[in-house]
């Protein structure tokens, strides 16, 4: 199997990044896209999806932008020309009455964008389960990344079943108390509806000395969403970087996913430079992108 280091893959795609980049600069000040239009940057892309037979989309995890308000968030997942994003409450907040998450929903999708789930939300209490997915229904989103309790399990269930919406249990790697790892997720959902299963976050994943790829290849019809990122290390202290510069085998990753054919969202979060995260981000997304092409 044919393997792309970062170098040669920088070196391969140099020329195409800066057109690429080019075309995916959007004028801000433009009147708000239709939500059926793609915009600019997304036909080259979805071209280079269709050649890749990727059945998944990109898109953010908008806790990437934490240390912004909702439109700087929704205008710099515009600009890095991904579409669909998933909200964390501190951009819409999971105590908003209806109108609020309804009018929140309505500027992202005039923008453009897709506000197709929320999460991470933390699931102590049944109240809390309720909350979700009152919240996740007026938003119109089909996924919530969630940590519920374990006794909550049935009762969250129950609301999949009720609703219809996905519940994605996230990892959150090594020293958490519940869902450590991917499989700590999948052992305590596998006889669950399959509408419940796992955000599989790589990067926690990696950092508690497992493979992103291989749990790829054990989830069967679990998987619902991915946060895409890297670490610097496969160990507890790894930390965040850009995605190609850690030591997550990327390519290997994307490829499991196009041959098990996962038809959900890969969002990038991205979790260092809080401050200002639209270089790392921009550089993670061109990287990704250009191992999704080069397939």
């Amino acid at each position: 199997m044919k393997t792309i280091t970062r170098r040669k893959f920088i070196k391969r795609a140099a020329g195409g990044a800066a057109a690429v980049w080019a075309a995916g600069t959007i004028n801000l000040s433009a009147s708000p896209a239709p939500e059926n239009r793609r915009g600019p940057s997304y036909e080259p892309w979805a071209q280079a999806l269709e050649r890749a037979r990727c059945l998944f989309e990109l898109g953010v995890a908008s806790y990437t932008f934490r240390e912004f308000g909702l439109e700087a968030a929704i205008a710099m997942t515009a600009r890095v020309g991904l579409r669909r994003i998933c909200l964390k409450d501190v951009h819409l907040p999971l105590e908003s009455a209806k109108t609020e998450i309804e009018a929140a929903v309505k500027k992202i999708r005039e923008a453009g964008l897709i506000p197709y789930g929320c999460g991470v939300v933390y699931m102590k209490t049944a109240v809390e389960v309720e909350r979700a997915f009152t919240y996740a229904k007026s938003g119109g989103m089909n996924v919530i990344v969630g940590v519920p309790d374990y006794e909550l399990l049935p009762l969250a269930e129950r609301k999949v079943r009720e609703s219809g919406i996905k519940l994605a249990i996230h990892n959150h790697g090594p020293g958490d108390l519940l869902y450590p790892t991917p499989r700590s997720v999948l052992d305590k959902v596998k006889d669950m509806d399959s509408r419940i299963g796992l955000c599989l976050d790589i990067g926690h994943c990696r950092r508690a000395g497992v493979d992103p790829a291989e749990v790829v290849e054990e989830c069967a019809g679990r998987l619902l969403d991915v946060h895409l990122k890297d670490v610097t290390a496969a160990t507890k202290d790894g930390g965040p970087v850009e995605v190609g510069r850690g030591v997550i085998d990327i390519p290997r990753f994307l490829r499991a996913l196009v041959k098990k054919n996962y038809r959900g969202t890969a969002s990038f979060e991205f979790e260092k430079d809080g401050k200002d995260p639209m270089p790392g981000l921009a550089e993670s997304v061109g990287y990704v992108r250009g191992i999704l092409a080069s397939f």
